[in-house]
């Protein structure tokens, strides 16, 4: 099997050097220069890795891989010359596997690849293919045309709207705070309270209606939100 690698960096001479070790151990490479690109080509490429630099320009690693971890699941490597322990710690906390420091042993990397890919695909970890419908009771959330329905009636969601039903929908019964939810609907980073998370949550309550008496989406006190 021939695995598909992205290299993310904004210096040309870190792609052509990791794409060219990369290549003679028959991979398959995609680069980019900058975050948005990269986005783009997880968008439309089966990509089964990801190697990524964090400072780079329209899109930084931190954000690119919280916009990859929203949707899939495959093992990223941050490449970085922000070599301290809280960089570090702070990219592997958001969702990396791996963290390897410029300058780097492409040897060492080259191992790195190769050990991530086997945990994910050989050990049991390879990617689920995505649904392309999230459905639950009377509820199915159509997420190519991002559009609901209950039962038969086409309800209408606004982006916003259509994120957090994505989100809690994806894993009925968990407790999402009001961070997670935040950052995974209007894609930033959350810094305050923000009372917008509770209009929108409201909205949603009145147009998916109720099951058995009570609101589909429940407030956990204290904690955030899970739908029914």
């Amino acid at each position: 099997m021939t695995f598909s690698v992205l290299i993310a960096d904004d210096e040309q001479g870190i792609l052509d050097f990791v794409t060219l070790y990369l290549e003679k151990d028959n991979y398959r490479t995609f680069t980019a220069r900058n975050g948005e690109s990269a986005w783009q080509i997880i968008q439309h490429e089966t990509i089964d890795l990801a190697i990524l630099d964090i400072m780079m320009p329209k899109m930084t690693g931190y954000q690119l891989i919280k916009k990859i971890r929203a949707e899939k699941n495959i093992p990223i490597i941050f490449l970085s010359a922000k070599d301290a322990n809280a960089d570090k710690i702070l990219g592997l906390g958001i969702g990396a596997d791996d963290y390897v420091t410029k300058p780097f042993d492409p040897l060492e990397l080259m191992a790195r690849v190769e050990a991530q890919l086997r945990r994910f695909y050989d050990l049991g970890a390879k990617e689920i293919a995505s649904p392309s419908t999230l459905t639950l009771h009377e509820l199915s959330l159509d997420l190519n045309q991002c559009v609901l329905h209950r039962r038969q009636e086409l309800i209408a969601l606004t982006s916003i709207e259509f994120k957090i039903l994505r989100l809690l929908m994806s894993q009925p019964g968990r407790v999402f705070t009001k961070k997670q939810i935040y950052e995974a609907a209007w894609e930033d980073t959350y810094i305050v309270d923000d009372n917008n998370i509770m209009v929108y949550i409201s909205r949603l309550r009145e147009k998916i209606g109720t099951r058995e008496g009570d609101s589909y989406i429940q407030t956990i006190r204290g904690l955030g939100y899970k739908i029914k």
